[in-house]
């Protein structure tokens, strides 16, 4: 025979269950905008039966129970967007950097070097028809300044560039080494709970944040371990592993200033970035056995630098100042000092006397010329049309060498923004696929709040009723006639 109480139970049961679904929503509805947040849903099922005997034998259900509150995610998008993640990293760090170099080359401009060293070589041209003129000798020498100054500048900057992006990388592994260490101690209190059977929907909602954060900047994997756990490698090392977190480091060498790719380890084991922003900041930066991009570019500019300083080195101490022709002083001087773009510099002892500009070459056997010969000042400024000057094994003028290195730059910057913007469309794509699934729709919760309360009414009508058919069996039976 059932339960006189039965029903009441029945309904109790019913009224727990809309109640917890009632929360659940309103939990989703106050974190409609939390980043990283996945709606949750309520499962009910079905309690046990009882079995009533009799000659008419059945089963009497006995109600409804929360079988657990479930997180509405697809874990195939995890991985999805965690592969993009690291492109997306990768390419905006590469980008980044580029950017910056072109700012700093500023070409074409009125203030770039092609424009500066143009000046130059009109500076010479203009010599060679007033080689007496102090105005002439006075503008080739400033102008001379203003090409080394136009290399000074680009190196330090570039070179200021590169100490950044130090600092850029070891910001980036100390937040690797931040987020592994969050990532641990989620884990810990996660096996805390699951044994005991919670669903800690929302210590798993954080952790997933955290690594969403964390394949930006390197490549990662991520495996299940037991009582809701995850490891996590990159590469082949383990940068998590259940609630231990290993240290990322990475070091320089004390020569080059360069990264060592053989010191970046994950507790004693080198790792191979494969990918991630990290990857793209030391390759910017550069590596000891590869080089860099800044790396590179600091190169190229002290090449062209120490080839535009020889070869107007070497043709002017073939000519003669005016020093030389007068018979003062047989002295005969380099017009540029340095041998690299940051420390070149316009001869000190021209600076101190224009007179030892030499604009003119000899004239007959006797070794003898005119203050009025400007051919050497002719034969500098030639130097902007010879395509026989070597830069590193290649030959090419000054002029073709340097807009080589600037339309590179312009299409490796190109390059790198164009992979940037196909990879952000794609985790775009993903993250809309993701949201579509985790996201919380305001306008479904509302219709499910409106279900779950009026199956809660319901409940209460229930309850409501069978107190109503027990108050008349309690306190109305057997007082008939009263």
């Amino acid at each position: 025979m059932v339960s006189t109480f039965h029903g009441l139970e029945v309904a109790k049961r019913g009224l727990a269950a809309q109640q917890a679904a009632l929360a659940t929503t309103g939990q989703n509805i106050s974190n409609a905008n939390t980043t990283g947040y996945t709606r949750q849903r309520v499962e009910m099922q079905a309690t046990s039966a009882i079995s009533i005997p009799g000659s008419n034998a059945y089963q009497l259900g006995t109600g409804v129970d929360v079988s657990k509150v479930v997180r509405l995610r697809e874990d195939y998008l995890d991985v999805q967007i965690r592969n993009e993640n690291k492109n997306l990293g990768y390419y905006e760090a590469k980008s980044d950097t580029l950017s910056k170099v072109e700012e700093i080359f500023n070409e074409p401009s009125d203030n770039g070097l092609a424009y500066v060293m143009d000046e130059f070589w009109k500076s010479w041209q203009e010599l060679e028809k007033n080689p007496e003129s102090a105005a002439s000798r006075a503008i080739v020498s400033q102008k001379g300044v203003a090409v080394a100054e136009t290399f000074q500048y680009l190196s330090t900057s570039l070179e200021q560039t590169q100490t950044d992006l130090k600092n850029v990388i070891q910001t980036k592994t100390s937040e690797v080494n931040s987020l592994a260490a969050q990532i641990g101690s989620l884990n810990d209190q996660i096996s805390r709970l699951v044994p005991n059977n919670y669903e800690p929907n929302d210590l798993y909602d954080q952790r997933d944040v955290l690594i969403d954060q964390l394949s930006k900047l390197v490549n990662v994997k991520v495996a299940n371990g037991k009582n809701g756990m995850v490891d996590v490698t990159v590469g082949n090392a383990v940068l998590v592993t259940g609630k231990t977190a290993n240290s990322l480091t990475v070091e320089f060498d004390d020569t080059s200033g360069l990264v060592k790719k053989d010191s970046i380890k994950i507790g004693d084991q080198q790792v191979s970035l494969e990918a991630g922003e990290l990857l793209g900041r030391i390759e910017s930066y550069g590596t000891v056995e590869d080089g860099g991009t800044i790396p590179d570019f600091i190169q190229k500019i002290d090449t062209l630098a120490k080839v535009f300083a020889d070869s107007i080195n070497e043709i002017h101490k073939q000519g003669l100042n005016l020093k030389n022709i007068s018979g003062e002083s047989d002295i005969k001087v380099d017009f540029f000092t340095g041998t690299t773009a940051k420390d070149l510099n316009v001869n000190a002892e021209i600076l101190k006397s224009l007179d030892l500009i030499a604009a003119a070459t000899e004239e007959g056997t006797a070794g003898n010329s005119s203050s009025g010969n400007g051919e050497n000042a002719k034969a500098i400024a030639n130097i902007k049309f010879d395509n026989n000057l070597s830069f590193n094994g290649t030959t090419s003028t000054m002029d073709d060498y340097f807009r080589n290195i600037v339309a590179q730059l312009g299409i490796d910057s190109q390059q790198a923004q164009r992979m940037h913007d196909n990879s952000e469309v794609i985790v775009n794509q993903v993250e809309n696929r993701r949201q579509s699934v985790s996201a919380v729709s305001l306008d479904e919760e509302m219709a499910n709040m409106i279900k779950f309360q009026q199956a809660y009414n319901a409940s209460a009508r229930v309850m409501t009723s069978i107190d109503e058919c027990l108050d008349k069996v309690i306190n109305g039976m057997g007082r008939v006639g009263l």
